[in-house]
């Protein structure tokens, strides 16, 4: 997979240097090959129920401000291994005493999963070094919230920046529950926030009030950081006014090593969050689109090389469907080379002479999604990825034909094709 996505990865470092701020977004999805009994090298995935097996993807992504992917940074495939793990020691019995104080969850030991969101932040950390004009910014989930990471990215204030979203109560270092005294607060102010549609709840504009600060934050009072010197963060918390009816309030906890000193700078800090919903987008394209769970190869091995191959090119698909809802009447250069934009206006006008401007890289776009399934009707919208990804396939055979027809043409005139065909 390195070697693979290697040339990828340096063009989206060059990418990179063209933007102010990057967000790099990492997360963890499962890729189910369960059906495919003769693959070798799988492991236990999901809860372990039902004996479902597959590989770990930990990847990162990264995207300008507006939601444009730039491409893959850095992706990392793993496979749990099947044996159980020891069971936890009994608990005592008896009654916890009411002043006693509240358990905390042990700090993630260096080899277990955790390491794959240090890893996925120290790779961010060698490209800030390569970009030292744009300010990276390292996103992740609940599953990022942990004391190491922490201490990582307060290291080299040279480095790249933290954002990850919180789920646990944490204590400052003047022993004072974070969340709670942050909530006491009067809100600051309030700010819109497009909530993007994730199963089946439907997407909406939230109205959150925010509130946030500045603390320290202590180390974990069990397990190998008891006693370490307190991290300093700055904390956001929003939460949403009047959700609509059947709908949970919205409330994000977050926690940032980038200096939060006003309303403006937290509203820029809860929009990054907020534009981390495009890594899911492109998992889930990944297994629709793509269709990367119905591999059928020998091994896990090779497995991953062709994962690395599919992420590249769902980068492309997600990247043009972006493009074109963000520049629809730019040409369609912009993406497309000169054979592929020829070669699409002929197949769509019949007409064997080519247009001399290209057209713009929306109608360039729906002429794909066309030959992908897209049906045009009113009530569509924009093509989605899927059919985007169909259109393309069929655009590079297209494409591959007209190139031929060009050197036949060159090459001067040669017998005609009869029009009637008749096989004896």
């Amino acid at each position: 997979m390195d070697v693979l996505l290697g040339p990828h990865q340096a063009a989206t470092v060059e990418r990179i240097k063209a933007y102010p701020v990057v967000l790099c977004a990492q997360d963890t999805t499962e890729l189910d090959y369960s059906g495919h009994p003769d693959t070798e090298g799988l492991g236990p995935i999901g809860n372990h129920k039902g004996g479902a097996q597959g590989l770990l993807l930990h990847d990162t992504l990264a995207f300008t401000e507006e939601g444009t992917p730039l491409g893959v940074v850095q992706a990392r495939v793993w496979v749990r291994p099947k044996e159980k793990p020891a069971p936890p020691p009994p608990k005592k019995r008896g009654r916890k005493p009411k002043d006693a104080p509240p358990e905390l969850p042990a700090p993630p030991d260096p080899k277990s999963e955790s390491e794959k969101w240090l890893a996925s932040f120290r790779e961010v950390a060698r490209i800030q070094a390569l970009c030292p004009t744009t300010r990276l910014v390292s996103v992740g989930d609940r599953e990022a919230e942990f004391y190491e990471l922490f201490r990582e990215a307060t290291k080299d204030p040279q480095g790249p920046r933290l954002l990850v979203r919180a789920v646990k109560e944490r204590k400052t270092s003047e022993a004072a529950p974070l969340w709670e005294s942050l909530k006491n607060r009067e809100p600051s102010g309030m700010i819109v926030v497009e909530i993007p549609r994730k199963g089946g709840r439907p997407g909406r504009t939230a109205t959150l009030s925010v509130r946030f600060g500045t603390f320290e934050i202590a180390a974990p009072e069990q397990g190998p950081w008891k006693g370490s010197e307190p991290v300093r963060l700055c904390a956001v918390v929003v939460t949403e006014r009047e959700a609509p009816e059947g709908s949970d309030p919205l409330e994000w906890k977050l926690l940032t090593t980038e200096p939060v000193d006003s309303l403006e700078k937290a509203t820029t800090v809860v929009g990054w969050y907020a534009r981390r919903w495009g890594i899911e987008v492109f998992h889930r394209t990944l297994k629709s689109g793509c269709r990367i769970e119905d591999r059928q190869l020998g091994n896990d091995h090779r497995l991953e090389a062709c994962l690395a191959i599919d992420m590249v090119v769902e980068w492309r698909l997600f990247h043009l469907t972006r493009l074109g809802r963000e520049i629809p009447d730019a040409p369609c250069t912009v993406f497309f080379e000169e054979a592929e934009w020829k070669a699409l206006c002929i197949y769509h006008s019949k007409n064997l002479d080519p247009p001399k401007d290209p057209p713009t890289l929306k109608e360039a776009i729906r002429m794909v999604a066309r030959m992908g399934g897209f049906l045009r009707r009113k009530g569509d919208g924009e093509p989605g990825t899927e059919a985007l990804w169909r259109g393309l396939q069929s655009l590079e055979r297209i494409t591959e034909f007209w190139e031929i027809l060009e050197k036949m043409k060159r090459a001067g005139p040669t017998s005609p094709v009869p029009k009637s065909r008749r096989y004896r």
